[in-house]
């Protein structure tokens, strides 16, 4: 039997286009706040967000900024809580045909994990509710008396940092075959990094 046969499989996906056909920062910000706070942040950082595109300003800045407009001071066991709840409106923009490709691998025995750019509060949830115990997001910062200071704890989940936070959840990477999903420049370097890349 070759060394390949005898390593366990690891699948790792992305969460947004990935899993989800929407953004779920929009989605939350719309389910806790309202559409027309949503429109409203948005276009107020149109500017950013133009360069942002333009990769003229970096995407975790302009994240910190759009997610300290609509959750700086919200209490953190508030924010949490919305998260959990949020969990059953993701239902309705899964991406039906790779929840049923997770699923399979979930079904094999597989170690299935999520590693997304999104924020973690409301991606975990939903992700236990799934039977995905492995999931690595980005982390909101909270000050001592249980507020969101608006600002990102840890760094943006995107690009070489996806690979960096799947591995504190699954090191040892001789001792796996990896299969990785994406769909967008984020995923680029943990595509990179598997051994089976699956671009959407």
């Amino acid at each position: 039997m070759s060394d390949r046969k005898e390593k366990k499989t690891v699948a790792v996906f992305d969460f947004d286009g990935t899993l989800t056909t929407k953004d779920s920062l929009l989605e939350f910000v719309k389910y806790t706040c309202g559409p027309f706070a949503l429109y409203w942040g948005l276009f107020l950082m149109s500017p950013l967000l133009v360069l942002m595109k333009l990769r003229l300003y970096p995407n975790g800045k302009v994240k910190e900024k759009f997610f300290g407009y609509y959750f700086r001071g919200w209490k953190y066991s508030d924010f949490k809580q919305k998260g959990v709840a949020f969990a059953g409106v993701v239902d309705s923009f899964k991406r039906l045909e790779m929840v049923d490709i997770l699923n399979t691998y979930l079904e094999r025995g597989d170690d299935v994990c999520v590693v997304t750019a999104s924020i973690q509060e409301w991606v975990e949830p939903y992700c236990c509710r799934i039977g995905i115990l492995h999931v690595a997001g980005t982390l909101v910062e909270v000050d001592d008396n249980g507020l969101l200071t608006g600002r990102l704890k840890s760094k943006n989940c995107y690009g070489q940092e996806k690979v960096e936070r799947f591995l504190k959840m699954m090191p040892n990477r001789d001792k796996y075959i990896l299969h990785a999903y994406g769909d967008s420049r984020g995923d680029r370097e943990l595509l990179a990094y598997a051994d089976c890349a699956h671009k959407l």
